[in-house]
Parts: structure tokens; C-alpha cells; sequence
């Protein structure tokens, strides 16, 4: 088995990417892309920008490169990012850069985990030569249609700005244009090594999606499928939104695990199903969430460890209970910590309420979004304030409505409204009240006629580049009283730096996005694994005792790990009527049976079995095919003459002197020549002579 990691991720919206040689067929991980890099580009510019006609011009036009242009730019590499630092034109997407390393027609399988790792799938199945089966959750499948297709209408406003591009290679791009950007827009671009030019891609069509979704097979929680007869593949719930996964993979010769961002106990989606992922060999664990919020403590040494590194000391000696212990630390209320951020947020949107400022909530996670509006209406009802909340979106509609009809992917509570008679998620009655309003775009006619302020919006993008949030932050960027709201991962700095000067306030919340740092090693005590993949990072930050069960190996980004095969042998199911043809040999020196079958090799359903072929045996004696050792001379010479054959043996030397070569010659009943060195050669001018020959040489020697 090979495993390389192509790509680390960052966060929620960004998940890694991995691909694996399993049975020797290549599974990729998940195609997720970089949509944080979108902050190098300006949103489309409006019509009062004096500067829009300049800068669009200067991007567009490859022919304006004056050495006053060229001096003025080098002056700008130093100074302080400005909004004119920024790239005007049609943006491009950045993908897995080490992707584009592989040729896509040698990947057997691809995984996807949660939405945000289907955003880049279309990039591949637009590809010659891609014929990949893609597994993915029914849930997932849906919501990742969604989210491409907003993604696809949100760029067509650059697209109806700038117009059709000129060629195929942008004119930014260029590496003269590129050595002139500030430093940390030409990171983002070419990363910190300078290589991730080739990441970049225009952004594909509506038609490409559709055909991405209709080449995805859709799977619900457990449901098995079987690829090509020898891989058992299952999805689990991980807990982190609704529909998202693990993956377990069975074959033959080994059991493998994929841990993707998992959350124990979330608020609406199913929790994370670990129990289902034990006793397998392998667990490649690919949570890379706990890296971006660690708690840590300096010890003597003067390295970062984490605080709950006392962990490891948990006794085994009372399996009961140290099983206790490992749950009950597994199952702490993470949900009350997040209760509380939402709670806060909450707060500080009523405090800005209240003073006549609006909320822009910019946050695309379905389920903090459903929490959301659960709270953000409590606490409206409970402050008495009546101000309308709006969701504006072009998919909104159609994705509130869908988490309504999908209860068997919730939690039990979320569940249990059903049976109770109430709406799955309190946006139903906030609608039908009409203290919801969800509208397609910021021009609808209806949004003009029903819009009040101050308001509570949400809308996308939450790269602030994109959507309908860049002209609700152009309306309300110098209003101090309004607030803004963002998540933590986003480089505020630069997100904003179109909408500078900013009076606005704004609050950045980092949400729970996967397996706290504490929580990873009794996790994988409960599992159980033989081999457990653990991330370069984790290395210094995570210590495992020599009591562990398993094999820690750690792995960096695009670099391949061979993992040793753990079963020396596979299984094999044989037919009850061949099983009755046994006719064992005893092989002396190796004191084991063995015996000769013949059937079809049948490979199915990750099982291994041999049947009857279609041509049976004619005769109960079947003749040795395979024999070894060297016959002893004398019991062959004694049986030769019992059977009415008559030879003398002659001995002489090798060529290399090394070894003996002896020739026995038969003199009668016709003269025959048998060659006895690394192999045993019969010549006969007679075939029942050499068959009789055989017999002998068959009696003496062991073969089957």
C-alpha cells in the first residue's frame, strides 16, 4: 500500500486532499480547492471607483507596460497593501496544486467527504481521459451541486463586468506582472515555494457541474458498495455538517480507515460514527483541524506539548475502566462551548440592533447557519426588537427547503420534532411568519419592496469577493454602528481591504471544525488499528506511549509512504467439490500436506473463491506437474531395474567446477540418457520408455 498526501488543506473550507494504492488501485481523497486565494482579486468595481477604468485597463491590456508604469509599480512592492494592490480582472481558481502532478486516468476511485471536498471535482471529470468511479453521500452529493452552482452564477458577474477573456493565459499571470505584486499577494499566487503557478485554473461552466453530478454514484450511511469485485467500500458519518463522512475500505489483504474533520456531538447532523471504524489495520487520519486551534503549555525543554498530555498515562491494568475514562473524555459537551460563541454573536448583533445598526453574517456552514437563526430569532423575540432577518442567496431557497426533507441524516433530537409533529428547523415557522425573508439576488423586485433597515442579512461569499455580501459591505463599510461578521480562517486584513476605510465592526468566530488535539489519542485506543497515518504536525503534539497497540507513521505533504502489507496470505474460499479431490503429499523436509487444484479463481465481493471449472478430472490419479530436491541415485536405480529398465550411473564435474552433474545411462530395453544436476533432464528416443522413466524419477522425488 502507498499513501501521499498531495495537500494539507486549510480548515473548514479547504480539507486535504490524499491518494492511496490499495489492492493496486489508486483512491483519491477528496478535490477540494483554495477558494481564501480569491482575496487577491477585487470584487467587481462599481460605477463610482475613479480609479476602475485605470486599473482594468492596466490588467487587460499587456501592451501598456511604459517605464513609468513599470516604476511606479516596483514603488508599490514595499509599501503597505492598498486596494490597488489588487488583481481587476476575471478571477481564477486555485486547486491541489499537487494534483496536477498525476495523470487522472490512472485514479481508480475518488472519496468524497463533505461538500467543500467535491467544489474541485469538476476540474477532473472535465478531463480526458478521467473515468474514476466517485462515491459520495446522497447529502453531500446535493449540497456540493448547490454550492458549484452558486459559485458558477456568483462569477458570472465578473464575467458580465469584464466581458470575454482575451486568451487562454491571463495577462496577470505573466511572470512580469507576478514580480511585481506585494509579497503577499504573489504567496498566495505562487505559494511559499514558489511552484503553485500551476494550481491556477478558470473557474468551469454550469454544464461542467451538471455532468460532474451525474457521474457520481450516491451512497447512504453504511450502505456497502463494491468496486470491481474486490474492494468493500462504506460511508460513516463524521459528524462535521450534515451528510459528511468517513470512509472505510476492505480488501483482501487489508482494512483501511479514513478519519476526514469529525465532530462528536454536533448540534444537528448525525454524530461522528467512530464505533464503526474499529478493529481495521490501517487508519489514515487526515483531521488536520486540531493544528489551527491547539491549547499548549511550554514544558521544561522549552517545546510546545499539549496540555492534555496526561493522557497517556491512563491506566490499562482495568480494561473497564480505562474504556470508561476513554469515553466519557470522548463524549465531554463540546456543544456547550459552541453554544456559547453563538450565544455571543448573538449578543453583540442585538447591541448593534439596538444603536440602528444592520448584521451581515458571512458564514456558508449550513449547520452554524441553522443554528443561527434559531438563536439570532429567540433572542429578537426576546428583546421585543422587531427587525426582519434576510438570506439572499440564489440557492437558499432550495437548501432550506432540503434540510427539511431529510430527517434519516440528522441527529436523534432533530429527529424526534419529526415524530412530534414540528418542522425539523425552526426556519419553516420564521418564513410562514414572514420574519424571514429568502430571496434569490440583491435586485430582486421584491427584496426592493419588502427591504427595511436595520436588518439582520445573511449571504454569501465568505471570501468577501464574490456574491451578494461585497454590496452590502460597500452600503454599510462606514456605518460603526452595523457589524460584520466573519470567520476566524479569513485573513481580515486583506478580505477588507476594498471596503477600507472601514467603520464598520466586525467580530471573526472560529467554529469547531473537527477532532480536538486532546481527543486523538484515546480515540485511536478505542480503534484499535495496527498502523495509524498521523500528519508530520502532530508529531511534537501528540505522544504515544510504547503500551499503544499500534504503529504511529507520520507523513508530510507530497511525500509517498510505502506501508508494509500486514497479511502474509489471503483467504481462500474452495468449492466443497474440489475440497473432496484433495490427494495430499507429505513433503518430509517441510513435515506440511500439500496437494494440487484445478478451477476458476473467482473474485467477488472483496472474497476470494475457487470453483469447479468447466473441465473435470477424467482419472481420480492425476500425474505430479511440480517436483523438487535431487533424486537419490541408488532408490532410483533399484526401482528403474524392479520395472525391467537396466542402467550404470557415470559422474563427472560442472563446468564452473562447483557442483556435480551425474548422467545415468539405460542400456535396455533401449538406451536412454537421464541428466541428474539442477534439474533432472530425461532423453528417450522412446516416449513409453520416458514415461516409465518418469514414473521412477516421480516415486523417488517430492511433488505434487
Amino acid at each position: 500500500m502507498k499513501f501521499t498526501c498531495l495537500s494539507r488543506g486549510g480548515g473548514f473550507h479547504f480539507p486535504a486532499c490524499h491518494i492511496v494504492n490499495v489492492c493496486g488501485f489508486r483512491i483519491l481523497f477528496d478535490c477540494p480547492m483554495d477558494l481564501s486565494a480569491l482575496s487577491i482579486f477585487s470584487p467587481v468595481p462599481t460605477g463610482c471607483d475613479a480609479e476602475v477604468d485605470v486599473k482594468v485597463s492596466d490588467f487587460q491590456d499587456s501592451s501598456s507596460s511604459s517605464s513609468e508604469s513599470v516604476a511606479r509599480k516596483r514603488q508599490k512592492i514595499d509599501k503597505p497593501l492598498d486596494v490597488n494592490d489588487l488583481i481587476y480582472a476575471v478571477p481564477w481558481y486555485k486547486t491541489v496544486n499537487n494534483l496536477h502532478l498525476w495523470n487522472v486516468s490512472f485514479i481508480d476511485i475518488v472519496l468524497i467527504s463533505s461538500p467543500m471536498g467535491m467544489l474541485g471535482l469538476p476540474f477532473l471529470t472535465r478531463m480526458k481521459g478521467f473515468s474514476a468511479k466517485i462515491y459520495v453521500t446522497e447529502v453531500t452529493a446535493r449540497l456540493g451541486q448547490l454550492m458549484m452552482e452558486e459559485l458558477v452564477s456568483m462569477h458570472m458577474e465578473f464575467r458580465q463586468f469584464y466581458g470575454p477573456e482575451g486568451s487562454s493565459f491571463p495577462h496577470w499571470m505573466s511572470w512580469e506582472e507576478l514580480e511585481l505584486l506585494p509579497s503577499a499577494l504573489r504567496e498566495v499566487v505562487l505559494g511559499k515555494d514558489g511552484t503553485e503557478l500551476g494550481a491556477w485554473v478558470p473557474l468551469y461552466s454550469a454544464a461542467d457541474v451538471t455532468d460532474c453530478t451525474q457521474k457520481v454514484q450516491t451512497l447512504r450511511y453504511a450502505e456497502e458498495t463494491c468496486y470491481n469485485g474486490t474492494l468493500i467500500i462504506k460511508a460513516f458519518s463524521s459528524g462535521l455538517e450534515i451528510g459528511t463522512c468517513n470512509w472505510t475500505i476492505n480488501g483482501p489483504k487489508r482494512d483501511v480507515a479514513f478519519i476526514s474533520n469529525s465532530i462528536f456531538l454536533p448540534a444537528h447532523a448525525m454524530k461522528f460514527d467512530y464505533h464503526s471504524l474499529q478493529s481495521n489495520d490501517i487508519i489514515l487520519y487526515s483531521d488536520f483541524s486540531s493544528l489551527d486551534a491547539m491549547e499548549n503549555v511550554e514544558d521544561d525543554d522549552g517545546f510546545s506539548i499539549p496540555s492534555t498530555d496526561s493522557m497517556s498515562t491512563l491506566s490499562t491494568d482495568n480494561n473497564n475502566n480505562w474504556e470508561e475514562s476513554v469515553e466519557s473524555l470522548i463524549y465531554t459537551d463540546e456543544s456547550l462551548e459552541e453554544q456559547e460563541k453563538l450565544s455571543y454573536l448573538c449578543y453583540c448583533a442585538i447591541d448593534s440592533l439596538k444603536v440602528g445598526g444592520s448584521v451581515l453574517i458571512s458564514i456558508n456552514r449550513l449547520g452554524t447557519l441553522l443554528q443561527l437563526l434559531e438563536q439570532i430569532s429567540a433572542s429578537l423575540e426576546s428583546s421585543t426588537l422587531k427587525v426582519p432577518i434576510y438570506v439572499i442567496s440564489s440557492i437558499a431557497e432550495e437548501l432550506l427547503a432540503y434540510t427539511n426533507v431529510i430527517p434519516e441524516w440528522l441527529c436523534k433530537e432533530q429527529q424526534e420534532k419529526l415524530f412530534s409533529g414540528e418542522p425539523l428547523f425552526s426556519h419553516v415557522e420564521l418564513i410562514k411568519d414572514k420574519k424571514l425573508h429568502v430571496f434569490p439576488a440583491v435586485h430582486s423586485p421584491k427584496l426592493l419592496t419588502n427591504w427595511q433597515e436595520p436588518c439582520i442579512v445573511f449571504a454569501p461569499h465568505w471570501s468577501l469577493r464574490l456574491g451578494p455580501v461585497v454590496h452590502f459591505l460597500r452600503r454599510w463599510c462606514g456605518d460603526p454602528n452595523s457589524l460584520l461578521v466573519l470567520e476566524s480562517r479569513l485573513d481580515a486584513e486583506l478580505a477588507l481591504l476594498p471596503f477600507k476605510p472601514m467603520a464598520m465592526k466586525v467580530l471573526q468566530c472560529s467554529f469547531l471544525s473537527g477532532i480536538k488535539l486532546q481527543k486523538v489519542q484515546p480515540l485511536l485506543k478505542i480503534l484499535q488499528p495496527k498502523i495509524v497515518l498521523l500528519p508530520e504536525d502532530l508529531r511534537q503534539r501528540t505522544r504515544f506511549t510504547n503500551a499503544n497497540s499500534f504503529c504511529v507513521i507520520h507523513y508530510s505533504e507530497n511525500a509517498s509512504i510505502r506501508i508494509p502489507s500486514l497479511k502474509e496470505s489471503s483467504e481462500l474460499e474452495i468449492a466443497t467439490d474440489l475440497a473432496l479431490q484433495f490427494q495430499w503429499r507429505n513433503l518430509k523436509h517441510e513435515n506440511m500436506n500439500v496437494t494440487r487444484l484445478k478451477g476458476e479463481l473467482s473474485v467477488y465481493h472483496g472474497k476470494q473463491r475457487l470453483l469447479s471449472g468447466s473441465e473435470q478430472a477424467k482419472s481420480s490419479k492425476i500425474r505430479p506437474l511440480l517436483h523438487w530436491g535431487s533424486p537419490d541415485l541408488e532408490k532410483l536405480l533399484n526401482i528403474l531395474s524392479n520395472i525391467g529398465i537396466n542402467g550404470s550411473v557415470e559422474q563427472c564435474m560442472g563446468n564452473d567446477e562447483s557442483e556435480k552433474a551425474c548422467i545415468v545411462h539405460v542400456h535396455e530395453p533401449k538406451k536412454a540418457l537421464i541428466e541428474i544436476g539442477t534439474s533432472t533432464i530425461i532423453s528417450a528416443g522412446d516416449e513409453n520408455l520416458a514415461s516409465k522413466i518418469f514414473e521412477a524419477i516421480d516415486k523417488v522425488l517430492e511433488g505434487i
